[in-house]
């Protein structure tokens, strides 16, 4: 590399490192000199390219790369600033070589801010159908319709977080409070995305449990996740592992500190981890305005600043852009290092097949007119057609409704009071069951809870194109129902004997840039219990009615305490969040035409107080917030089971109408377990090279007579900027690198190998064959959970029982039978050896055990490795 050098650069202070390695229960290693955690450095980033499944794709990138200017290669890497064209954020672009501005856009469950477009059901929705190819067919969808509009990286899917803050803002994006279950998610909707050409982004690396007081900003620091090695590796790292292994094509950074050092330039978190310990190919880019320091964050593994503002947006400065430019000619950032970065970006986009005829955006998400301003951050923009309002939706609509029905969870279902008969008197309660009074989209990116509730709100919404909402599906179906759209119960309300009340409730939550009836996003104000006094209005009900039926929409937890054991509340359904198709797929259960299938995402406690102190929602008003996990990897149900706690509902619940009968199981080994830890890694192959000499200033200097666009972030600098960082390039002074900065590579991780680990991770250990038989009166579909628990001899505190594995039958008839393969990966039966750093098995499988059923505290059946099966 070139000489290291010095040069002033915009850069705020390197965060202080902090310890990923110490034993659950154990507290955070700390430095001798001052006690505190820190996160050990990892330099120099590891080049991407060196997995054989990426050799076409960077090989591509590495012949244009090779020919690109200093500013070329500084624009795909900055964006272009906040408001300063149609998506969320866009790089600059290369001409020269046919390289479009890349559009990076929001969200996980459709095409945010845009027209003609699905409002899929969200991230939790879909983790509660636990459904492999509903996951996967949603993915197809969103990919489809994000190549319709044009955008090249739709940001999502999200398993960050990961649910361990029941009242966190964001927890009803991801899958649910599981990593299998978060992984398994991701990847079926990573491979479904980029099937279609789309680019996926899994987001967020990691450990933003809660919305308030995670970003860091001039005035304040967001708060530090301190994590545990251990826990880092087997419960919020498991599903970015599973997303890397599906060959995602980018991973955003979070907001916070992981262990006192931010995200964005967390070398260990980076470098050390994704990049070479995962190998993850792809690029990393920042949450938006997530970027904190120039030089820092690119020795850190950085790929891509989004959208690529400074500490203050629209001010027109940029850690990198012109300052990258700048960094690069003065050599304090190794040119090697921004040519890696271009190429993993590059490499993506042919590995897409994003140069074949990909669409440019064909929307704004800044304006609904059809002409509007170009760069409306530039305020003095050129006026064009911004909007071209093409239509994507295609069927869609059939994957929407099919994933908000099968995910519908039966949580009570006494006197079979349902499914409902189309003749019926029913009185239907609340404005959870209606239209927003003030219209379709009232209220920007969902920040109101008014009539039903599809989604939560914030960053991860999209525009609904339509509603259905469960007012218009029922009086489709029911000529005898009535309607009473409050939240208050109406007194003139009279109850015959025959009557059914319908009660409808909800509980929002959503990003923190928005506060809703006084929730910053996470959920203050209710806290786990229903808004709008939903609660009232069932006990209300049941004052007056003999058989009620309650319909909640939730973006997660919810305490049903106060009515659940009312003898007239004879049947609960949790809908979730289900998009522009919410009436439909109710109705489609509600009257049997489908028997209910989907299972809870995560446990329902008798009172809040029954989680671990240590995951409640913290408020700090001076200094940092640590939040320290000393719960580890007990989180939600795996608490429960530690504690010996009663959940009222346990994690993987779900009630059918039918019934299902477990049978003729068998456990088969697959790939023996002979030794503890994985056959040794494979070798990287090789990578791109380049020259690692500083190109010449004129590679950075404003061409003649450019046409500039006010506050447009570009990497171009003056000719007498350009000289005078060159010429610092050849001087003596040194630049004040980070401690343990190194241009010498580390040895490569004995846990690594290929994307997302070791390949002999996912060797297939053993896998069961189970038979599930339909012994009830109507069709339905049955899930079968599988557990595993791990023997004491690995070591360290594990839980007790692990959710692994599932598979769901098709709709069998009444006394049809299907049977189901479950498959137990080597990683799946390990925990992480923080001294070894690998995962370490039990050798032959010896004391693993393992449950199937339909939730996590059914134990149908029980296999323990090298013994036979039984039926409980």
């Amino acid at each position: 590399m070139a000489p290291i050098r010095w040069l002033p650069l915009a850069l705020l202070a390197i965060a202080t490192p902090c310890s990923l390695a110490s034993p659950v229960g154990v507290p955070l290693e700390t430095r001798a000199s001052d006690g505190e955690a820190f996160s050990p450095p990892y330099y120099p980033a590891p080049s991407g390219g060196w997995v054989s499944n990426w050799a076409e794709a960077y090989e591509k990138a590495h012949r244009i790369v090779s020919n690109m200017t200093l500013a070329e290669k500084v624009n795909l890497t900055t964006g272009t600033g906040i408001f300063m064209g149609p998506c969320a954020g866009q790089t600059g672009s290369v001409p020269r070589f046919g390289i479009p501005n890349i559009c990076l856009h929001d969200s996980p469950l459709g095409v945010r801010n845009t027209d003609h477009n699905t409002a899929f059901p969200a991230g939790i929705t879909v983790g509660a159908t636990f459904d492999k190819e509903l996951m996967y067919e949603r993915g197809v969808g969103l990919g489809e319709e994000a190549r319709g509009k044009g955008v090249n990286v739709l940001l999502g899917p999200s398993v960050g977080p990961m649910g361990r803050k029941p009242r966190g803002g964001r927890n009803w994006e991801g899958f649910g409070f599981d990593p299998s279950l978060q992984g398994i998610g991701a990847a079926q909707t990573i491979k479904g995305m980029q099937s279609t050409g789309a680019i996926a982004c899994i987001k967020h690396l990691v450990g933003n449990e809660q919305e308030m007081h995670r970003m860091s900003s001039v005035v304040t620091q967001g708060y530090s996740s301190n994590i545990d090695d251990r826990t880092l590796h087997e419960f919020y790292l498991w599903p970015f592992a599973e997303g890397v292994r599906a060959e995602v094509g980018s991973v955003m950074i979070a907001y916070n500190d992981v262990n006192k050092s931010a995200c964005s330039q967390n070398s260990k978190l980076i470098n050390g981890i994704l990049k070479d310990e995962l190998g993850f190919q792809g690029f990393v880019v920042t949450d938006w305005l997530a970027h904190l320091g120039g030089v820092s964050s690119a020795l850190a593994g950085l790929d891509m600043s989004m959208p690529g503002d400074g500490a203050v947006p629209l001010f027109g400065n940029s850690y990198w852009g012109y300052e990258l430019s700048r960094s690069v000619l003065n050599g304090t950032v190794p040119v090697e290092r921004l040519n890696d970065m271009v190429t993993r970006i590059l490499a993506v986009w042919f590995k897409m097949g994003q140069d074949q005829d990909y669409p440019l955006p064909s929307f704004s998400s800044n304006t609904e007119d059809a002409k509007g301003l170009l760069y409306p951050g530039a305020v003095f923009s050129p006026i064009g057609v911004v909007n071209q309002f093409i239509n994507v939706q295609a069927d869609h609509n059939i994957t929407a409704r099919a994933v908000a029905r099968d995910a519908i969870t039966l949580l009570k279902n006494e006197d079979s009071l349902l499914p409902l008969s189309r003749n019926d008197s029913l009185k239907i309660f609340g404005t959870d069951a209606g239209p927003d009074p003030q219209g379709l989209n009232s209220c920007a990116d969902k920040g109101c809870n008014r009539g039903v509730l599809t989604m939560g709100w914030g960053s991860g919404t999209s525009k609904l194109p339509y509603l259905i909402t469960p007012q218009d599906a029922i009086a489709n179906i029911s000529s005898t129902a009535e309607f009473y759209l409050t939240d208050s119960f109406p007194s003139s309300v009279e109850a015959n004997p025959e009557d059914i009340a319908i009660v409808f409730i909800n509980s929002d939550s959503g990003e923190n840039f928005i506060t809703v009836e006084g929730n910053p996003g996470d959920r203050t104000t209710a806290g786990l219990h229903a808004w709008h006094n939903g609660d009232d209005l069932v006990k209300a009900a049941a004052e007056k009615f003999s058989n009620i039926v309650v319909v909640i929409h939730t973006v997660g937890p919810i305490i049903l305490e106060e009515w659940i054991d009312l003898s007239p509340v004879k049947a609960v359904l949790i809908a979730h969040l289900p998009g522009q198709e919410a009436g439909n797929s109710l109705t489609d259960v509600l009257f049997g035409d489908y028997s209910p299938s989907g299972h809870l995402p995560y446990t329902i406690p008798y009172q809040e107080s029954n989680y671990p102190s240590s995951v409640g929602l913290l408020q700090q008003p001076f200094g940092q917030i640590q939040d320290d996990y000393t719960e580890g990897l007990f989180i939600d149900y795996r608490h429960f089971l530690r504690e010996q706690i009663k959940p009222r509902y346990p994690f993987g619940h779900g009630l059918s109408y039918t019934t299902f009968e477990f049978s003729d199981p068998s456990l088969s080994i697959v790939t023996s377990l002979d030794t503890a830890y994985p056959p040794s890694r494979p070798d990287k192959g090789p990578i791109p090279t380049y020259s690692t000499a500083i190109p010449p200033p004129s590679e950075a200097v404003w061409p003649p007579n450019f046409p500039r666009i006010w506050r447009y972030l570009y990497p171009y600098l003056n000719n007498a900027d350009a000289t005078a960082a060159a010429a610092v390039a050849n001087s003596s002074k040194e630049y004040p690198y980070p401690d343990g900065y190194s241009t010498i590579p580390k040895p490569a991780p004995r846990a690594g190998g290929a994307e997302g680990g070791n390949p002999a991770l996912w060797d297939i250990a053993f896998s069961v064959e189970v038979t599930v038989t339909n012994t009830g009166r109507r069709p339905g579909r049955a899930v079968a959970q599988l557990y595993v628990e791990l023997p004491e001899t690995l070591g360290g505190e594990t839980p007790s029982r692990q959710l692994r594995q599932f598979e769901k039958t098709k709709i069998l008839e009444p006394g049809e039978s299907e049977v189901l393969t479950l498959e137990v990966t080597r990683k799946d039966v390990s925990i992480w050896d923080v001294v070894v750093q690998d995962w370490k098995a039990p050798v032959d499988g010896e004391g693993v055990k393992v449950y199937v059923g339909e939730s996590v505290l059914d134990e149908r059946l029980v296999c323990v490795v090298g013994d036979r099966c039984s039926t409980v």
